[in-house]
């Protein structure tokens, strides 16, 4: 299946009304793949995001929160190879796997981290570093703090498999014949949600770009670039050109114009969008939830993997 770098498109854009006490979405990365998908690839990658779905709302269901709800969710996309974030990762210049990853919950706490080079699960490290520290953002957290806070680690073979070294090849070899990129530039995986005692919170988590300079650094562990939340507005969890969403503070921006002109989620989503990503030739996606429960997923790239709820239904993106 041969793919494209991503190019912006006009938006693609869901709006879902709550119909239960809680709300749930998640994403598994905006991409360019223009050819259809093969339906034994598609299937695997729906296998994943109902997996990943199904815990996030089994916490929901019993009554948990959404930080937990949205860290299980992100957990197993971690865990699963298929999707840029954790274990098969996209792999930096020098083939190395480093990821970042935030979380943040409708009362302003957050935590990042970026170049994690040990942590099992990244997503797990963001929040130890919401709640077991006095800091947001830690870079290249050390396998003896990883496993301080109780968390797993594992060596970098762990996470590095044979189909992301063979993407890193075809990278470099088209990169010396100065053709463009045909593999995909976005992936990350994120996840909102809404609870039942009406909080929200989102996380995020990425390997970053196929062939990234060592030591890079996208909008998903900058809080109001690829991560935010605020209780009384919403939870936006993005995907895609890293450094377009930190250049136009994407997140922020979105709950920005809610509370400060009055828009919708779906108008903010809308409009940040168009302003930010599409105007500037910049591609990309979201996942998003409002203090209400209303979920509004959006892209403007040719593709982007997403699972929610519409009228009791389980819709997976792809």
């Amino acid at each position: 299946m041969e793919e494209s770098v991503a190019f912006p498109l006009d938006t693609q854009l869901w709006t879902v009304q709550p119909t239960q006490s809680f709300s749930l979405a998640l994403h598994g990365g905006a991409g360019g793949r223009i050819e259809e998908l093969s339906t034994e690839v598609r299937e695997e990658f729906e296998a994943g995001l109902r997996i990943a779905y199904a815990a996030g709302h089994t916490v929901l269901a019993g009554g948990g929160s959404a930080l937990d709800a949205v860290c299980s969710a992100v957990e197993q996309l971690e865990d699963n190879p298929l999707f840029n974030a954790g274990r098969g990762a996209a792999l930096t210049a020098d083939g190395q796997a480093e990821h970042d990853a935030a979380v943040m919950d409708g009362t302003g706490r957050a935590g990042a981290i970026a170049k994690s080079r040990y942590a099992k699960n990244p997503v797990h490290v963001a929040r130890s570093v919401m709640e077991k520290s006095e800091h947001l953002l830690i870079v290249d957290p050390s396998e003896e703090l990883v496993t301080s806070w109780g968390l797993s680690t594992e060596p970098q073979e762990y996470f590095i498999t044979d189909a992301r070294r063979a993407q890193l090849v075809r990278v470099h070899r088209e990169h010396q014949e100065s053709r463009h990129l045909v593999a995909p530039r976005h992936g990350t995986v994120g996840a909102v949600a809404r609870d039942s005692a009406g909080h929200i919170a989102a996380a995020t988590s990425t390997g970053g770009m196929v062939g990234q300079h060592e030591g890079r650094v996208g909008d998903s562990p900058i809080i109001g670039a690829g991560t935010y939340a605020r209780d009384g507005l919403a939870a936006i969890s993005c995907t895609g050109d890293g450094e377009a969403f930190i250049r136009g503070v994407v997140a922020y921006d979105i709950a920005a114009r809610m509370r400060y002109l009055g828009y919708s989620l779906g108008e903010a989503v809308d409009a940040t969008i168009h302003n930010e990503l599409t105007s500037k030739n910049a591609s990309g996606g979201l996942v998003s939830v409002s203090s209400d429960g209303v979920l509004v997923i959006a892209h403007n790239s040719p593709t982007m993997f997403a699972a929610f709820e519409l009228d009791g239904e389980l819709i997976l993106h792809t």
